[in-house]
């Protein structure tokens, strides 16, 4: 299944690149993400715990950083192993663009499934893609950006 998105972020393309390639920030930002370790150069591992439908599982697993235009572009790839649960493989090809308002991060998500997983039907699986990569996008925009002046209004 392929699905793709567009969000604005307020920050710097330099700051929004140096947060993708973060083994931090993609485990701040990976639903379910117990760990992530790692360097962009040799590639992320990651342990990630998820149910999909009636079936939980934890994957362990790589991720891969690929396509790599400093401050501009880059796919991250990422393969997991969920014992009998089965397979998941995804890329995000992650393109960043300036805008007033800070950076447009578009993406492009791609993912596949096998095993135990791959019976529960396409519906239920489109449907849990396009959620991990909503969440996804949505952590990710919040951690860049920070609280935002509404949190903080409502703090003092």
């Amino acid at each position: 299944m392929e699905m793709s998105d567009m969000r604005v972020i307020r920050a710097d393309k330099a700051s929004v690149f140096q947060a993708l390639l973060s083994a931090d920030t993609l485990k701040d930002c990976v639903p379910g993400a117990q760990e992530v370790t790692g360097t962009p150069e040799e590639g992320f591992n990651a342990v990630v715990v998820q149910k999909v439908g009636p079936v939980k599982a934890t994957f362990k697993g790589v991720v891969t950083v690929s396509d790599l235009v400093e401050n501009e572009a880059l796919t991250l790839t990422g393969e997991g192993k969920g014992g009998a649960a089965g397979f998941a493989k995804g890329s995000a090809s992650v393109t960043l663009n300036e805008v007033p308002e800070g950076t447009e991060l578009s993406y492009v998500v791609e993912a596949k499934i096998g095993g135990k997983l791959a019976q529960l039907g396409s519906r239920i699986i489109d449907g849990f893609a396009k959620k991990m990569a909503d969440q996804f996008f949505t952590r990710f925009q919040e951690k860049v950006e920070g609280p935002s002046d509404d949190s903080e209004e409502a703090a003092g």
